[in-house]
């Protein structure tokens, strides 16, 4: 056993989909996770498909990453993902829009607030995001909906695997980032419950 072996387990949390209620797609500039919603979402896995996200509060705009969808003009992460979930065959009636929050938990705290709203059950729910950083967004989501089991179906971007992150900087940099603000983003958190 490698010594980074439990980073990678504790970071890189992965689930086979189990029919749900609602598939979650945290925001953000790329286009897998959206993708595997869609994928998802074909095969029957769940009739709802959550996409959330304003922009990045660190740049203020949102801009879209390189990739086959570049020619998306968008002004938020949430129309950004839906458009690309509606060109994958996601009819808009399946589309719940949260385009307000600007960080991850913001993500699941507006997404809850979305759910409720819409009287949505949220028994089961899939949360569809980047693989490094699976367990910071699962760890939100499941503060925020205490009584959701929920399947963390990731998508690898930015090259940054369970396989690969400990042999490039980035990889380095970024699960070990995540790994570290695992712990200091949940300390209000965690104080907040036992009050």
């Amino acid at each position: 056993m490698e010594f980074y072996e439990c980073i990678t387990d504790f970071i890189f949390v992965a689930d086979e989909p189990k029919p749900s209620d609602i598939i979650f797609v945290p925001g953000g500039n790329y286009p897998e996770a959206a993708v595997l919603a869609a994928e998802l979402y074909q095969k029957g896995y769940a009739p709802y498909i959550l996409p959330s996200g304003k922009y990045s509060i660190l740049n203020g705009k949102f801009e879209a990453s390189q990739s086959v969808y570049s020619d998306i003009s968008c002004e938020t992460e949430c129309d950004y993902l839906c458009e690309i979930l509606r060109r994958r065959g996601v009819p808009e009636h399946a589309l719940i829009r949260e385009n307000q929050a600007t960080f991850t938990y913001e993500n699941a705290c507006y997404s809850r607030k979305c759910v409720k709203d819409l009287g949505v059950k949220a028994e089961r729910a899939i949360l569809c995001c980047q693989a490094f950083h699976a367990r910071r967004c699962l760890m939100y989501y499941q503060e925020q909906f205490p009584e959701t089991e929920f399947c963390v179906c990731p998508v690898v971007t930015k090259g940054i695997s369970r396989e690969s992150w400990h042999q490039s900087e980035l990889g380095i940099d970024t699960v070990l980032g995540e790994l570290e603000r695992c712990g200091r983003q949940f300390h209000e958190i965690m104080r907040a419950h036992i009050q």
